[in-house]
């Protein structure tokens, strides 16, 4: 039991915070030592989430009760915005802090006041976190002590881009990503437009022309490539709980082609434990990574020469969220990515 690190779930009576502690009970290097919940404070984790009442788990409490001392990581799944003043008073009484909300992913103090609507008070220590992309991310995860996780649709919009990107093989200036997630995107909050009646049985798109993670994917791209982009996202909520796919039409180099672009997704990903590029003309379905930090991807031929299709799914909650999470956590330490992932996707 030496080797086991304590892991404090923060934010854990949401569901990006029940699914780390779905997936920490398989990992055999990480033990939940504690849990939080703001609202929650006090309860028995079996009475936030009966799944988990057979676990034994510690009873929730408040971050500032938590001694922290005795913990290693701690997997902050807080909302957006109330995450900075946390983490910032818990990181220098831990390793590793791993944040699964939006507050340290954009580098610029004012961008990321532009698209939050709140300042961000430490930008001295936004400049020092690790975006963990993780098939993206692993040199500089590497004993990261801040790793801010990338939201699902940058996830389920940059796996399959950036090889493409990085072979110099699509426009940059013309990047339009259709996307479709569940609603479980949306937080457990309690709200009008979320309850059943007012979801089921239709779809529609939000966040038109000025998504949140928009800027987050154009961060990355500049990164990657060099070039400055402004990525055009817009998502689609459908009445599902779990699953998220992209869309996105892209425009061919001059000189380059369909195969081109198939080869270079098998090449960048022909190693990855998580990521896998199907058969020719098989087309990803959300079903089949439901509950896995699992991407499929493929690339089809449009009707026309000179652009392509690029369709990629994930599972919102994990590849997207909790599961991205641990894998970055893995490869801080330098252990096996997979530890704690090794698992089918649920079906049906």
């Amino acid at each position: 039991m030496a080797n086991i690190k304590k892991a404090a779930v923060l934010g854990a009576s949401g569901y990006t915070g029940v699914e780390v502690i779905r997936l920490l009970q398989h990992h055999p290097k990480l033990e939940i030592a504690a849990l939080t919940g703001h609202s929650r404070a006090g309860e028995r984790a079996g009475d936030v989430f009966a799944n988990t009442a057979h676990l034994g788990l510690p009873d929730l409490q408040d971050w500032k009760d938590i001694s922290w001392s005795d913990i290693d990581v701690a997997f902050a799944c807080l909302p957006h915005g109330a995450s900075q003043e946390t983490i910032v008073e818990i990181l220098p009484h831990v390793d590793t802090v791993v944040d699964l909300s939006a507050d340290f992913r954009l580098r610029d103090p004012d961008l990321y006041e532009n698209v939050y609507g709140r300042t961000h008070n430490f930008p001295e220590i936004l400049e020092t976190a690790v975006y963990g992309l993780s098939e993206w991310a692993r040199e500089p995860l590497a004993n990261a002590k801040l790793i801010a996780c990338p939201g699902c649709f940058p996830t389920c919009t940059l796996l399959p881009l950036l090889p493409l990107l990085k072979d110099d093989l699509i426009e940059t200036s013309s990047l339009a990503v259709s996307a479709i997630t569940g609603v479980t995107g949306a937080g457990r909050k309690a709200s009008l437009g979320l309850s059943f009646t007012e979801l089921a049985e239709g779809a529609h798109a939000y966040g038109v022309g000025n998504h949140r993670h928009a800027p987050e994917i154009d961060q990355i791209v500049e990164r990657v490539t060099g070039q400055k982009t402004t990525v055009s996202l817009t998502p689609h909520l459908v009445p599902m709980n779990r699953g998220m796919i992209t869309t996105t039409v892209v425009s061919l180099k001059k000189g380059r082609g369909y195969n081109d672009l198939r080869e270079s997704l098998k090449a960048a990903y022909q190693n990855s434990k998580f990521v896998t590029v199907l058969s020719e003309g098989e087309v990803p379905q959300t079903r089949h990574v439901r509950g896995s930090n699992r991407c499929h991807m493929n690339v089809f031929q449009d009707r026309t020469a000179d652009t392509a299709i690029v369709i990629a799914v994930i599972d919102n909650l994990t590849k997207g969220s909790s599961g991205q999470a641990i894998q970055n956590y893995n490869l801080s330490q330098g252990w096996d990515e997979n530890l704690g992932l090794d698992m089918i996707g649920f079906f049906p």
